[in-house]
């Protein structure tokens, strides 16, 4: 995994003194620097945006900075790589990227200031119940899966490929992982 302390890049790109996200050409600013950076890294890895350090975040800069930073990494063939996850996130912070994340259909994982994880924005609850599963280090395999919420293995495989297509699990040894899990 690698981190990126969005404060910081947020003082170093825009010249911006006070650490917050708001506006849209703010949110353009920040989303090109990190694009930047998500593609000089490894196919595959996964990269936490860290916004401990980020007072306010509007729902305008969460919309041009996370939606359209999320956009290009989902579907089978994705126009970038990668995988993102968001760390150190406030009730503010999680207000405007769920609501953005839902308008656009997409779906994040975020680390808690506990360190559990949990999925925002777009989900169904099935797949909610599979991603649980497999976070609660279940065995992913999918007849297992299948059996502990009640769907056919067909129904779960697709389902369990919808997730890694949306970039909330990975692929490991022709099963799924979580994000934070090695990938063999």
């Amino acid at each position: 995994m690698t981190t990126f302390d969005l404060a910081s890049a947020l003082a170093a790109s825009a010249g911006v003194p006070q650490p917050h996200l708001v506006t849209r050409p703010v949110g353009a600013a920040i989303r090109l620097l990190i694009e930047r950076q998500l593609d000089a890294l490894a196919a595959g890895t996964v990269a936490v945006l860290d916004f401990s350090g980020i007072g306010v975040l509007d729902r305008s800069c969460a919309d041009e900075f996370v939606a359209k930073l999320m956009l290009p990494r989902e579907g089978a063939t994705p126009a970038r790589d990668g995988f993102v996850m968001l760390r150190g996130l406030h009730d503010g912070h999680l207000d405007a990227i769920e609501a953005v994340l839902e308008t656009h259909g997409l779906a994040l994982v975020v680390q808690l200031p506990d360190g559990a994880t949990r999925l925002v924005g777009a989900v169904t609850a099935t797949e909610r119940a599979l991603w649980e599963q497999v976070m609660m280090g279940a065995s992913a395999a999918v007849e297992e899966l299948a059996a502990v919420v009640g769907l056919a293995a067909d129904e779960v495989h697709d389902q369990l490929d919808g997730l890694v297509r949306r970039r909330l699990l990975r692929r490991s040894d022709g099963g799924v992982v979580p994000l934070g899990a090695h990938a063999a």
